[in-house]
């Protein structure tokens, strides 16, 4: 079913009927009273843990990726293509969550699960066993439509399986999965590539992740049979598809600019990209999306607004350690770990139970709280400001981005009717993923347009023991200005989260 604007009055009546939803749905099981439930209690503990499983294995599939694929480019000749094998996962992912969304509210998530696990364990196969860098980029966007798949789903199922009162630990899990990855993900990454070889990077996931789904599968079975929609919106299914194919197009021509400069060949794939994503983006989002309407356009909006800021800004910091402040590679990786442990601490935040009337302003702090770190990253860029304030700075803007993402996802929830939360958690996810291309592809163009493509063709060649310094640090404050600029327009869109109450 298409994602809808259900207005104020509408809004109100989706959460009046989305909380009795929940309240009316007994807990299976032993009949321990409900008060004192937890996601680990013996009806959830299956669940919870296959998909804290799930998830972490993803995550690490992807902190491990960073590590392995600049030596599976060289690997294969394809430098080049380098940037493809990380957007065609995102590009693909968008078709995948729409069209996840409206196969779980027509069949409910346990099929586009599987087949999105199944999905990436094909393209992990696929990248893992390439002879040619575009077959990695096929296996990489096999990949994606997994992940796509599988995400939505998994909204769906903590839609489905948990009462209101236990979501925001269900989406703290979330969080929590990618701490142990990104922690450990680089170092395990690096020495798998140094000792057999990038390869079993790919190929040692799929295995993994078959005992986690042999424990989740009998509470899937299980879970409640929600009303569902009558047949899928094969409409938004298509919008999806225009829209992926525009944001590659896009990618495609933003890839062209970035390395010819201002050229006429650049110009037809951008307007037919534009032509595509822009009437069909308009579409696929529920309406009001774009005007902050209040209530579910503006939390699907600061979603994509907040993840496209902080990964805009983030993608460029280990290449401003390593050009501008001499930092190795190494180095400048582990300046983010931090990030991981204080986005899960921020999710584990917003979950406290007595928070939860002060949802809408935790979410304002945290768009503040990013603003403030990607603005002090520019500190950086001064000989005199030490190089590990920048690990502060991440580990401030973690915590942020842990109130608003955990947080979001709890109102989306709330905010949608049972048999559109397929739908909602799609467009979600879809305008995360469109945030980042958007907002990093600006900083991309920002960083060329400044003579930042001399300090990134350069920095492999500099090293610690350089020094640094490309004379380029004005590409790199651009980038870094515009991305917390864009988190403070966040904080105007949290002012509309919250529908007016009706009396």
């Amino acid at each position: 079913m298409t994602a809808r604007d259900p207005g104020e009055a509408d809004a109100a009546d989706a959460t009046d009927a989305a909380v009795s939803h929940s309240a009316s749905r007994a807990y299976p099981g032993d009949g321990t009273p409900a008060s004192t439930v937890t996601v680990l209690s013996r009806p959830f503990r299956a669940l919870t843990l296959g998909i804290v499983s799930v998830v972490s294995l993803i995550a690490f599939e992807a902190s491990a990726l960073t590590t392995a694929m600049p030596v599976a480019a060289h690997d294969l000749n394809g430098i080049g293509l380098y940037a493809f094998a990380f957007s065609g996962f995102f590009t693909a992912s968008l078709f995948a969550m729409v069209l996840s969304g409206e196969w779980c509210d027509r069949r409910g998530p346990l099929a586009p699960l599987f087949a999105g696990i199944a999905a990436f364990g094909a393209g992990l196969v696929i990248s893992g066993t390439a002879q040619s860098m575009w077959t990695l980029v096929a296996g990489r966007s096999v990949q994606g439509i997994g992940g796509g798949l599988v995400i939505v789903a998994l909204y769906v199922v903590v839609g489905r399986a948990y009462p209101e009162r236990l979501r925001p630990a269900v989406m703290a899990s979330f969080s929590a999965a990618w701490v142990l990855p990104v922690i450990l993900g680089p170092l395990v990454a690096g020495t798998v590539t140094e000792r057999l070889g990038w390869r079993w990077v790919f190929l040692a996931i799929p295995v993994l992740v078959l005992p986690p789904l042999a424990v989740m599968l009998p509470a899937l079975r299980g879970l409640p049979d929600d009303e569902r929609a009558p047949t899928m919106d094969r409409r938004r299914i298509l919008l999806a598809l225009a829209v992926a194919a525009g944001a590659g197009l896009l990618q495609f021509a933003g890839q062209g600019l970035s390395e010819d400069g201002a050229s006429w060949t650049t110009l037809p794939p951008a307007v037919a990209g534009l032509v595509l994503l822009l009437p069909c983006v308009l579409r696929l989002l529920p309406k009001g999306t774009f005007r902050a309407a209040r209530g579910l356009p503006s939390v699907i909006l600061l979603r994509g607004v907040a993840t496209g800021s902080f990964f805009g800004a983030q993608t460029f910091v280990p290449l401003m350690l390593v050009t501008e402040r001499g930092l190795s590679a190494t180095q400048a990786g582990l300046s983010l770990t931090a990030c991981g442990l204080t986005w899960a601490l921020g999710s584990y935040v917003q979950s406290r139970a007595r928070l939860e009337p002060y949802r809408e302003r935790l979410m304002t702090i945290g768009t503040v709280v990013i603003a403030l770190a990607i603005a002090g990253t520019v500190l950086a860029l001064h000989d005199g400001v030490p190089a590990w304030s920048v690990a502060v700075a991440w580990a401030v803007g973690g915590f942020g981005m842990g109130l608003i993402i955990a947080s979001g996802s709890v109102l989306l929830l709330k905010l949608s009717r049972p048999e559109d939360a397929g739908s909602n958690s799609a467009a979600l996810q879809v305008s995360d993923a469109l945030g980042n291309i958007t907002l990093v592809g600006t900083g991309g163009v920002l960083f060329a347009a400044l003579g930042g493509g001399a300090a990134a063709a350069d920095a492999h060649a500099v090293s610690a023991a350089d020094g640094g310094g490309t004379g380029r640090p004005l590409a790199f404050a651009a980038v870094y200005l515009t991305m917390a600029a864009s988190a403070l327009v966040g904080t105007y869109i949290t002012t509309r989260l919250r529908t007016r109450t009706r009396r």
